[in-house]
């Protein structure tokens, strides 16, 4: 089905959760009349889908998912790369592929006739910029290891998965596969909520199967218990991994063993809403991996691509 000299050179390929974005703006109210907590992303049905989405305006919709969003990045940047993510043969599903088509992205996925539609997310942006979504995974979440092609995966240099992926009981086991099969693995935490929901097995992921983690301050202070941000990176500096944590206004750093870097977050940006960035970051730092650049300057290209993404609406540059 799909061109195979191409994807046999791919630099990176990702796994995730095929969902399309929805975006809406919001107050500050309709958060709180819905017991939404901002800036998370929350587990809903299909029924709560549509009664959200009842009474809101629609401002765009995208193919997205966290690691979608970061091969996008990449593949905008020139670089060859794929993804596997689950949809189903609906209109959301054709939605999403051509979305990624567009990209220039190799949509790994044959998809076909499923009793469950493509997944969604609700995006909703508050007027400070701060977004809360509201995920219905449908397919996406169903993704198996029969969906994931070891040949594929041991030709790519690097394999990126997601935390997301462990909200659901089958694509452990395609993770399993991934990683069994990879080459080199990097992984982003992807939520506060995820990290607390599956911290025991992030923790062991962290320890003996990824070697580049992306997280944020409030998921690297969960996932390592820790009351500080010093205390974080002590125990972070004991895992000799590549840990790249980005901090909003703080910046980002990136450890490991006894090396820190530290990269100055942009000043004076005109943020829109925040979707996206840690996608982004991950897409900016991986490009500087996979062209043999230093761990400052793969630091200083996610800074870049973040600083652009949170100044526009939406997870596409």
């Amino acid at each position: 089905i799909h061109n195979y000299k191409k994807s046999i050179k791919m630099k990176i390929l990702g796994i995730g959760n095929a969902i399309v974005d929805v975006l809406c703006k919001v107050d500050d109210e309709f958060l709180v009349k819905n017991s939404l907590t901002k800036s998370t992303m929350k587990l809903i049905d299909e029924t709560e889908f549509k009664n959200l989405l009842s009474g809101l305006s629609i401002e765009d919709t995208i193919s997205g998912g966290s690691v979608a969003n970061s091969i996008v990045g990449l593949s905008q940047l020139g670089n060859n790369v794929g993804f596997i993510g689950k949809v189903n043969n609906d209109e959301l599903g054709q939605k999403y592929e051509d979305g990624l088509q567009k990209e220039k992205v190799n949509f790994l996925y044959s998809k076909k006739d499923e009793p469950i539609p493509t997944g969604t997310c609700l995006i909703l942006i508050t007027p400070d910029s701060e977004r809360t979504m509201c995920t219905f995974l449908g397919t996406a979440g169903k993704v198996s290891d029969e969906d994931v092609n070891a040949d594929l995966i041991k030709k790519a240099e690097i394999t990126f998965l997601e935390g997301y992926l462990w909200d659901e009981g089958e694509p452990k086991k395609a993770f399993e596969k991934a990683i069994l099969n990879s080459n080199k693995v990097a992984m982003s935490l992807s939520d506060l909520f995820c990290v607390e929901r599956h911290k025991a097995q992030f923790l062991e992921l962290v320890k003996n199967k990824l070697d580049i983690i992306f997280a944020n301050e409030q998921e690297i202070l969960s996932l390592t218990e820790s009351k500080s941000f010093d205390e974080a990176v002590t125990f972070v500096k004991n895992l000799n991994k590549d840990v790249v944590i980005t901090r909003g206004e703080k910046g980002a750093i990136a450890l490991n063993k006894n090396e820190v870097v530290e990269c100055a977050a942009k000043k004076n940006l005109n943020i829109t809403d925040l979707t996206g960035a840690g996608d982004l970051f991950a897409a900016g730092y991986l490009h500087g991996v996979i062209n043999h650049k230093t761990v400052k300057e793969s630091l200083e290209k996610g800074t870049e691509l973040s600083a652009k993404i949170i100044q526009k609406i939406g997870a596409r540059i």
